[in-house]
């Protein structure tokens, strides 16, 4: 498309300059320094066409000597505003104009007025040596307008790379945020893969485990028999889990207040131990990631507290403060007595769950602690209102 159109423009220009020289060689000779002045601009008007042409491909840029092109111009608008004060070549006003027009356009602001001066310059002094006044006066308001019109050109040009340049940057930056959000999501749904994983798998393990542990020291079939089938309870809840992260990755999320209600029931009905879950403050609607991190943060404290502390009460509180939304889940700590504490149970995902409530908190723009405190392990994990 570009070679197509700078082929149209050479050709128009060449045949603008054949018309014109033409229309003027057939005319009568008005004089022998007249005619030379014709010919002195039909030759510079062909000579700037001849050399700067390649200049205009689209594929070559500007050419080594691209400095010369004021010069030339102004040679071209000069002797070609001389011709067209004269009776012989008053259409080579067209050639001064456009090499007007591509001084103003093409070169600096400087290079531009200094070409439209000479021109006019030129076609006054045409004046003074006995050519019509209607051409002295006419001539230098068109090329005054002629050379507006270029630097009104420029300016637009400008306008538009600079447009293109603010485009394909723009276009740069949605690409840079795509691959953020395609990182973050991936991000999101290992985070899920995890907590489910975790809270499922882990609870299956530790009954598994029990089970084994049963029948190797105690060989008490029935209660392994019990286990087992806790176990397969849990596979089919793990599922049903697996469908609600799903939904979380979807944003359908359900009120926190009813999902750690749930956690809480189920705990205490898997591992028989005593959990208590209170709620302060005026329930209010969190942003989906904040529910959620809170919900995960409770899950994965649940599932330590299994396979850690088994069988010791934990105590679940959601406050929701006037600044902030507070989860705190504390649990006491096993018991170092003597005797036998039946079988070792030992963590299923290398210790990254403390990590993992941690880096969702952060995400929702809270805070968690967790440790010791007395005879009791807490986890406190805050998000801001």
């Amino acid at each position: 498309m570009k070679i197509v159109l700078w082929a149209a423009n050479v050709a128009v220009r060449a045949a603008l300059l054949v018309i014109v020289a033409y229309v003027s060689f057939t005319r009568p000779w008005p004089g022998a320094w007249q005619f030379g002045v014709v010919v002195a601009a039909a030759a510079a008007a062909t000579v700037q066409l001849v050399l700067w042409v390649p200049a205009d491909l689209p594929a070559r840029g500007h050419l080594r000597y691209a400095f010369l092109l004021p010069y030339a111009l102004a040679a071209v608008t000069i002797t070609c505003s001389m011709a067209a004060a004269t009776s012989m070549g008053g259409e080579f006003e067209i050639q001064a104009v456009l090499a007007t027009l591509m001084a103003a356009s093409d070169t600096s602001l400087a290079a531009g007025l200094t070409v439209a001066g000479l021109g006019i310059l030129a076609c006054e002094v045409m004046g003074l040596l006995g050519t019509g006044a209607t051409t002295t006066l006419e001539h230098p308001a068109i090329l005054i307008v002629t050379w507006l019109v270029g630097r009104d050109l420029l300016a637009r040009q400008v306008k538009a790379e600079q447009s293109a340049a603010l485009l394909a940057k723009a276009d740069q930056l949605r690409e840079e945020e795509a691959k953020v959000a395609a990182l973050d999501e991936r991000a999101r749904i290992a985070r899920e893969i995890h907590d489910v994983l975790a809270h499922s798998l882990g609870a299956l393990g530790l009954q598994i485990q029990a089970a084994q542990a049963i029948l190797t020291t105690q060989h008490d079939e029935g209660q392994a028999v019990e286990l087992l089938a806790q176990a397969r309870r849990l596979a089919t809840d793990g599922l049903n889990e697996t469908r609600r992260a799903v939904h979380a990755l979807r944003g359908e999320t359900r009120p926190l207040t009813d999902g750690l209600a749930e956690l809480s029931t189920e705990h205490q009905r898997r591992h028989g131990a005593r959990v208590t879950f209170e709620v302060s403050g005026e329930p209010r609607p969190l942003p989906p990631d904040a529910g959620l991190a809170l919900t995960r943060t409770a899950q994965e404290a649940l599932v330590n507290t299994a396979k850690h502390a088994p069988h010791q009460p934990v105590d679940i509180r959601l406050d929701y403060a006037d600044a902030h939304t507070t989860l705190a889940v504390t649990n006491q700590l096993a018991r170092d007595a003597g005797g036998d504490h039946g079988p070792e149970l030992v963590t299923v995902d290398g210790g990254y769950g403390l990590a993992g409530m941690r880096e969702r908190i952060l995400l929702a723009g809270g805070t968690l602690t967790a440790g010791r405190n007395g005879s009791d392990w807490t986890v406190v994990a805050r998000i801001p209102r």
